[in-house]
């Protein structure tokens, strides 16, 4: 902590609170006239962290004949919006250019359930100038019985978007406590090209700094620098609507994957798909660093104060997950899904023909006799009777490793590892009828499950990995993992913040409701019954997303398991990333995943992927996956009481006593790329709003 603001100081300024609330600490002679001028905070402020006697302020100060000095503040909370009635000042806080001249203050001392006013002054040519006034609300004491109210966002891309969302939040003006935002606050990629005119993009200082990716729509540019993450903040902090819901509202965040890259599972992008080692740890750090300078957060272990940036635990020692009370109707338990998570259970990189559970682990699962059929056989390539389907393998391997880019000796390297040892014939006899060989036989050969089973028949590609498996086959794979790991396989949240939840859950009997960045809602493709869809062999039940919940069913059913038993039907899991809304019951617990704020809708991806996968529009496949996506998935999931993948918006919950209410506010996704921020009639006459209730681990519609 500076030696300009320290413990002493805050506690000074309280005490003289107490005596007069008129000016704090201020000293009388300070006659500067007070002016208010965004150009030195072009942020705007941010509140955060409300818990009932303690909130973080935030902003940044910019000053353009000063860049490269450490500028100094006055911070200032007062009970009224004219600051007539101050109940703390706080003078010559300092900010650095060491961290962007960002500045987070943790003030304490305040009075439970109370809405306070803040401001930053910075002294300039003879007079003070004035941040944008912000208004944060702290917490109800604890077991005070008031409803509390918050609304739930997340997943606001940037570029060539614009933020309905926000804008209509700013229009209602909604008695909020505090906003959830469950991550991806912004994008780390950005177009290397220039935009077209007129249209939102973000635009790095240092482009040298990033990675260059190449995509079927053109170079983008992934943030890799402290400085490309910092631009990425300083430019979605400059939307006038985002400032106005921070101005007005504190803030609890996470975040998800796109905070640092997207996908992500520990410090480990996946932009290569698997043919490149992509562990990226001062990557990672940048991004963490660059989210803790410019988010109204701290550790809960922080002192009052200005927050130490510098003393902020950054990977592998983060910890972001924590609790808040609201009196005796919520206990708020916020969870980090991607810092501790292992990798996805299936490799990008996984060779389709690889035996992924073979007899004996089947034998182990008991589940033999569920895999009987000649499609599971496999066969030793190593066998001497084997060489030449196992040398026409490798050859095919080789072949689509080059033409994914390695160079001819590093597939030759990878071929000999994953060409070896159990193969499924599934995958082998067609290669060798390619190759004009005839097939192997697979009477009296081992059944087990290959990777093209649970739907990978490509190297180097996310279908098949982390979007659109087989959900039967997986499931199976699934638990043998689990089993044969002890349960590390599925450990996405890490063995400490696990710990920590199921102690939080077990608190006091008010409402639980976790927050998972990761929707818990299952989403399930069902194609097995549809005599229309073609090839027979594409007839199966597909999870869309294993980068979410599904894709650690043991785990899930585990958390959900002891949240049930710890709650007695008051627990709800809040949560988003998918660009979708879903109010769901997933094994007993009710699930409420809010829709994107700007984010390309679950309706567009979804003909993306599938599209990729060789079924058009036009195809069946196409018709049940996204022209009817949403009867696809409530039949795939009979637990699915509402859903819209096509919307963008946010959620409003409101928790009680004996229920909690859940208002979706929705926008069409294509509105995004509109901007209505000089049509706000027309705007409010675009949104729709859907109401749920949720009581004794049931949703009902309102």
């Amino acid at each position: 902590m500076s030696r300009a603001f320290t413990r002493r100081t805050l506690l000074k300024c309280i005490a003289a609170v107490a005596a007069s609330t008129a000016f704090g600490c201020s000293d009388d002679d300070d006659e500067l006239p007070i002016i208010e001028d965004r150009a030195f905070f072009p942020q705007s402020v941010a509140s955060g962290d409300p818990r009932p006697e303690s909130v973080v302020l935030w902003t940044r100060v910019v000053d353009s004949g000063r860049p490269g000095a450490d500028l100094s503040l006055t911070v200032q909370v007062a009970l009224d919006e004219s600051f007539s009635k101050r109940v703390l000042e706080l003078k010559d806080v300092p900010t650095t250019s060491a961290h962007d001249h960002v500045l987070k203050v943790k003030v304490t001392g305040l009075a439970p359930r109370t809405t306070y006013f803040y401001r930053f002054l910075y002294e300039e040519s003879g007079r003070r100038v004035a941040s944008p006034l912000g208004r944060t609300r702290t917490a109800p004491e604890a077991g005070a019985d008031t409803p509390v109210r918050f609304m739930v966002a997340n997943c606001q891309n940037y570029n060539g978007r614009y933020y309905n969302s926000w804008q209509r939040l700013l229009q209602l003006d909604e008695d909020l406590d505090f906003v959830v935002f469950l991550g991806d606050y912004i994008y780390e990629t950005t177009p290397e090209a220039a935009p077209p005119e007129g249209a939102r993009q973000v635009r790095f200082s240092e482009p040298d700094g990033a990675l260059r990716l190449s995509t079927s729509g053109g170079t983008v540019l992934a943030a890799a620098s402290l400085s490309n993450y910092r631009d990425l903040y300083r430019t979605y902090r400059e939307d006038p609507f985002l400032q106005g819901a921070h101005e007005r509202y504190p803030f609890i965040l996470v975040w998800d994957d796109h905070e640092f890259s997207d996908d992500s599972w520990s410090a480990h992008a996946n932009y290569t798909e698997g043919r490149q080692d992509e562990l990226q740890e001062e990557r990672r750090r940048n991004a963490e660093l660059a989210f803790f300078e410019y988010l109204p957060l701290a550790p809960d272990e922080a002192p009052e104060g200005v927050v130490d940036l510098e003393a902020t635990p950054r990977y592998p020692d983060t910890r972001i997950w924590r609790s808040f009370d609201f009196g005796s109707a919520l206990r708020l338990i916020v969870t980090d899904y991607r810092t501790r998570r292992p990798d996805h259970l299936i490799p990008e990189d996984a060779w389709p023909a690889a035996v992924a559970v073979d007899a004996s682990a089947l034998a182990t699962l008991g589940l033999t006799g569920a895999f009987t059929a000649d499609t599971f056989a496999y066969v030793d390539i190593d066998a001497q009777e084997y060489t030449e389907a196992r040398s026409i393998l490798r050859l095919a391997y080789v072949r689509l490793a080059v033409a994914a880019g390695l160079s001819q000796a590093e597939a030759a390297s990878r071929a000999g590892a994953a060409v070896r040892g159990p193969q499924a014939l599934a995958y082998v006899n067609p290669v060798l009828a390619q190759a004009g060989r005839a097939p192997i036989d697979p009477a009296g050969k081992p059944r087990g499950l290959g990777f093209v089973h649970l739907g990978k028949t490509e190297l180097f590609a996310r279908l098949g990995a982390r979007y659109v498996v087989v959900k039967d086959t997986y499931d199976v794979y699934a638990a043998w993992r689990d089993a044969s790991t002890g349960g590390e396989a599925q450990n996405v949240l890490g063995t400490e913040q696990r710990s920590f939840v199921q102690g939080a859950a077990a608190g006091p009997q008010a409402w639980k409701v976790l927050v998972s960045s990761v929707s818990a809602t299952s989403m399930i493709w069902d194609l097995s019954n549809k005599q229309d869809v073609t090839p027979e062999s594409v007839r199966n039940r597909y999870y869309f997303d294993v980068d979410q919940w599904d894709g650690v069913p043991q785990e899930k059913e585990r958390l959900l398991g002891a949240l049930r038993a710890a709650t007695s039907d008051r627990t709800v899991v809040v949560s988003g990333d998918i660009h979708a809304s879903f109010a769901s019951v997933e094994a007993g617990v009710p699930a409420l995943t809010a829709p994107a704020i700007s984010s390309s809708s679950v309706g567009e991806e979804a003909g993306e992927q599938v599209t990729e996968a060789g079924f058009p529009p036009g195809t069946a496949v196409y018709r049940y996956v996204v022209t009817e996506q949403v009867a696809t998935l409530r039949e795939g999931n009979p637990g699915i009481v509402f859903a819209d993948t096509d919307s963008h918006g946010f959620t409003v919950v409101e928790v009680h006593a004996d229920e909690v209410r859940a208002a979706y506010h929705l926008i069409p996704g294509a509105e995004a790329r509109t901007s209505y921020a000089e049509r706000p009639e027309a705007l409010a006459a675009r949104f729709t709003r859907r109401d749920f209730t949720v009581r004794a681990g049931a949703i009902s519609q309102a």
